[in-house]
């Protein structure tokens, strides 16, 4: 898979599942279309974690975390890899304990060397499972490298109380992609 190939080492991990009822076509298309916007716990958790930067960052004021796949690559997100109707790989460099998250502009070649400590890289994926005939199974897994020794601690201390709220998320995605995948 190739979220190994970006991150086969790492600090934390979320793995998150859910079957269904439409071909890896059509699952993979909804993946590609993310759109979580009217989702009010996804709109309620990003605001909360945009709160603080909103608060004590004059820099991030109105640079709020999209709610679908071009958002999420217009706040910092990275395209990695893609395989049709098999994986899209995103990743994320940055301080996600901090106010500002301190999110680094990558490309991919960037993201696979970046190294500085001080930082963590996370990677996230979408991962699909043929089950049965018409039953495909949308697997997402959330990694998360720490680059040194402070920012591990730093991490873990956030991660914590985030950890939930960021299953939370995940959870709240899949069931979002599930509904657009299984309109008739």
């Amino acid at each position: 898979m190739f979220i190994d190939e970006f991150l086969s080492e790492y600090d934390v991990t979320e793995h998150h599942h859910l079957d269904f009822d439409a071909s890896a076509e059509k699952v993979y298309a909804a993946v590609r279309e993310l759109d979580v916007n009217p989702s009010k716990v996804i709109r309620a958790l990003f605001a909360l974690r945009g709160l603080p930067a909103f608060l004590f960052s004059r820099q991030q004021r109105g640079h709020g975390l999209g709610l679908n796949l071009a958002g999420l690559l217009k706040s910092g997100f990275i395209f990695l890899a893609e395989a049709p109707q098999q994986e899209l790989v995103l990743g994320l460099v940055g301080k996600f304990w901090t106010t500002s998250g301190c999110i680094q502009r990558l490309d991919a070649a960037g993201f696979q060397h970046f190294a500085i400590p001080g930082f963590a890289k996370a990677v996230w994926n979408f991962s699909l499972e043929a089950r049965s005939a018409g039953i495909t199974r949308l697997h997402t897994e959330t990694r998360v490298l720490c680059l040194d020794a402070a920012s591990r601690r730093r991490f873990r201390f956030y991660w914590l109380f985030i950890r939930s709220f960021s299953g939370l998320v995940r959870i709240e995605i899949l069931r979002a992609i599930k509904r657009s995948a299984e309109l008739v």
